[in-house]
């Protein structure tokens, strides 16, 4: 399989150290055409950057993760945006993501601290116009009422929502993708949401190093291992995994707007 766009990775976590550029430069024999390394802390998104100018085929997105939503709002300050837009302003730098919510962990980020930093990026990426890499876990209502306030352009990443609620996300004229958890077993709700996502609307993703697919689950994840999810969404489409490939391909250069890749 050729072509292949991850449309969400974390290239910049520690869990790479140790690999990171033999890996990378190995991505090419699996046929990972780009990768996007996508920001969600202060931290990472420096590191983005920096493997955004080392790799051709590496681009990068900058955003506040919720799980840093605390943190941030503590410096009771704005100007952690106006770092984010400076650095939005780099030519490989994309998207706004990832930014959302996240309702799993109780002892995370208060939850009105988490709208409120969340709100505050859309409304940049709204100034910007630029693109969004949205994180939602047990956190759907909310997200899809400042969702609807601010209908930024994007993707809602790492899809685990019901078929009705893609419908939503579909409406709003985003994206969607999904990562190795289609591959589970017990990935009945995200199947049936694949089953309504339209072949110009879908993504794949790593999420790596998480979300590794069977057989490889629990273990480090990586671009390499995007083929197990295009022939799984294959599979559920009625296609091949080549044209899943083609189409997620040209779906992220469309909403990351990357006129052409290297």
């Amino acid at each position: 399989m050729q072509n292949i766009f991850d449309s969400h990775a974390h290239y910049d976590d520690p869990r790479f150290d140790e690999d990171r550029d033999e890996l990378l430069l190995s991505l090419k024999d699996s046929g990972i055409r780009a990768v996007m390394n996508v920001g969600n802390t202060t931290h990472a998104n420096v590191a983005g950057i920096e493997l955004a100018k080392k790799y051709p085929f590496i681009y990068c997105s900058i955003g506040i993760h919720p799980d840093q939503a605390a943190e941030i709002a503590a410096q009771n300050s704005r100007e952690y945006l106006d770092v984010m837009a400076q650095q939005l302003s780099y030519e490989k730098a994309m998207a706004l993501g990832e930014i959302g919510l996240d309702y799993f962990y109780d002892d995370a980020s208060p939850r009105d601290v988490q709208r409120q930093i969340f709100e505050q990026q859309l409304a940049l990426a709204k100034d910007l116009n630029v693109p969004v890499i949205i994180h939602n876990r047990d956190a759907y209502q909310d997200t899809l009422d400042l969702l609807k306030k601010y209908r930024p352009q994007g993707i809602m990443h790492c899809f685990s929502g019901s078929a009705e609620y893609a419908k939503e996300i579909l409406r709003l004229g985003m994206y969607i993708g999904f990562t190795g958890v289609i591959t589970f077993k017990n990935a009945r709700r995200a199947v049936e949401a694949a089953a309504k996502v339209p072949l110009d609307r879908l993504l794949i993703e790593t999420d790596c190093p998480y979300m590794a697919p069977e057989p490889f689950r629990g273990k480090r994840c990586n671009s390499s291992m995007l083929d197990r999810m295009a022939e799984k969404l294959a599979e559920i489409k009625g296609v091949s995994p080549q044209q899943i490939a083609d189409h997620t391909c040209e779906n992220a250069c469309t909403v990351y707007r990357i006129s052409s890749i290297v």
